[in-house]
C-alpha cells in the first residue's frame, strides 16, 4: 500500500535534484544588440529569402528595421499611425508583408516595407488583431484575441471567416506550417485546438495543477507547452491531447517560463522572466542555463527562429538576442 506513495516521492526528490543541477552552457550562444527603443520588443520577420532585411514590431507603435540580417536596426515612422499602437505581430512572404495590432491596426506592403499601408478594418471585427501570417501573393490569415480567424487572398480588401465562432479572450496563439493552431484562455485553466478542416476550435483540459502560460509547435506534429511554476510538458502528437508527465528543468522562478522555440528538430530553447533563457540539446531529455546572460535587466517576451541559422530573442526594455552559434 506505500509502494505508489514512495514512487512519487522518488519522482519529486529527482525533479529537485534536475532543478538543483541543471548545468551552465559554457559557452553561450547569443550576444545582446543595440536597438534604438527601450519599448517592449514583440515580433521579428525577415523579407525574400534572403535573411538581411529585417523588421521588429512592438508596441507604441514600435516599427523598427535592419538592412543587415539584424545585426543594426533603425527607427520607422509611419503617419497616421497611433503613437500608443501595439503592434504585435509580422509577417512576410516575398516583398509582401502585413503587420496587426491594436487597436484594430492592419499594415500592408508589397515592396519589402519601403512604403506601408494602412487599412481599414471593420469595427464588427470581433476582438483585436493578434496575428498574422502572410500565405503568398495577395494572401494572409489574421487571428484576434477572441479565436476569430479570418483569410483575406486580395491583398486585405475582403476578409472570410474561417471559423465558426470566436472562442473568448485569449493571451497567447500559435500557428502551424500546416494552418492549425492552439491557443490557451486568458486564465490558463485550458486550450484549443483549431484544425483547418474541421473549422472549428476544440477545447481541452489543462493536466497539470499549474495554469497554462503559453503553447507552441514544434517538428513532425510535435508541440510544447509551458505552465506557470516554470513547468514544461511536451507531446509528439498535438492532435491527441496526450502530454509528458510536466518537467521543471531549472529552480522554480517567480516569473516562470514564457515562451519557447525549436531550432530544429532536437534543439529547443525557453526563455522568461529575469532574463531567463535554457536550452535542450535532444529535445527535452537533458537541459543547460545560460548563466551569464543574468546581467541583463529584462524579461525575455518572445524567441524566434526565422532559419535554424538564425534566431532572435525579444524582450521588454528595447532587449534583442541575436543567435551567433558556436563559430562566433
Amino acid at each position: 500500500m506505500f509502494k505508489p506513495l514512495r514512487m512519487v516521492l522518488l519522482l519529486s526528490l529527482s525533479v529537485l535534484l534536475m532543478a538543483a543541477r541543471m548545468p551552465s552552457m559554457r559557452e553561450v550562444p547569443w550576444q545582446q544588440v543595440q536597438v534604438p527603443t527601450e519599448n517592449t520588443l514583440l515580433d521579428i520577420a525577415f523579407t525574400g529569402s534572403t535573411g538581411s532585411h529585417g523588421w521588429l514590431v512592438g508596441d507604441k507603435a514600435t516599427l523598427l528595421e535592419s538592412q543587415d540580417g539584424g545585426l543594426s536596426w533603425q527607427n520607422r515612422d509611419l503617419t497616421g499611425l497611433d503613437p500608443e499602437a501595439y503592434l504585435s505581430s509580422i509577417s512576410f512572404a516575398g516583398s509582401e508583408g502585413w503587420v496587426v495590432g491594436q487597436p484594430k491596426i492592419l499594415l500592408h506592403t508589397l515592396n519589402e516595407g519601403a512604403d506601408w499601408t494602412l487599412i481599414r478594418l471593420s469595427a464588427q471585427l470581433p476582438g483585436e488583431p493578434l496575428l498574422i501570417e502572410a500565405l503568398g501573393p495577395g494572401s494572409a490569415e489574421m487571428v484576434t484575441n477572441v479565436g476569430a480567424i479570418y483569410r483575406t487572398e486580395d491583398g486585405g480588401q475582403n476578409w472570410h471567416a474561417r471559423v465558426d465562432q470566436p472562442i473568448g479572450v485569449v493571451k497567447n496563439i500559435a500557428r502551424s506550417p500546416n494552418g492549425e493552431y492552439l491557443a490557451v484562455s486568458s486564465r490558463g485553466s485550458f486550450y484549443f485546438l483549431y484544425s483547418p478542416e474541421s473549422q472549428t476550435w476544440k477545447p481541452y483540459p489543462r493536466e497539470s495543477s499549474r495554469r497554462i502560460q503559453n503553447m507552441g509547435f514544434g517538428p513532425n506534429g510535435s508541440a510544447w507547452k509551458l505552465n506557470q511554476g516554470a513547468e514544461i510538458t511536451l507531446t509528439d502528437d498535438f492532435t491527441s491531447g496526450e502530454w509528458i508527465q510536466p518537467i521543471r528543468p531549472g529552480r522554480a522562478l517567480s516569473f516562470g517560463y514564457l515562451n519557447a522555440a525549436y531550432q530544429n528538430d532536437h534543439d529547443l530553447w525557453v526563455v522568461g522572466g529575469g532574463a531567463t533563457l535554457i536550452h535542450s540539446p535532444d529535445g527535452g531529455k537533458t537541459w543547460e542555463q545560460a548563466t551569464k546572460l543574468s546581467n541583463i535587466p529584462a524579461n525575455f517576451y518572445s524567441i524566434e527562429f526565422p532559419t535554424p541559422e538564425q534566431g532572435f530573442i525579444l524582450g521588454q526594455r528595447g532587449t534583442l538576442l541575436r543567435y551567433v552559434g558556436s563559430d562566433s
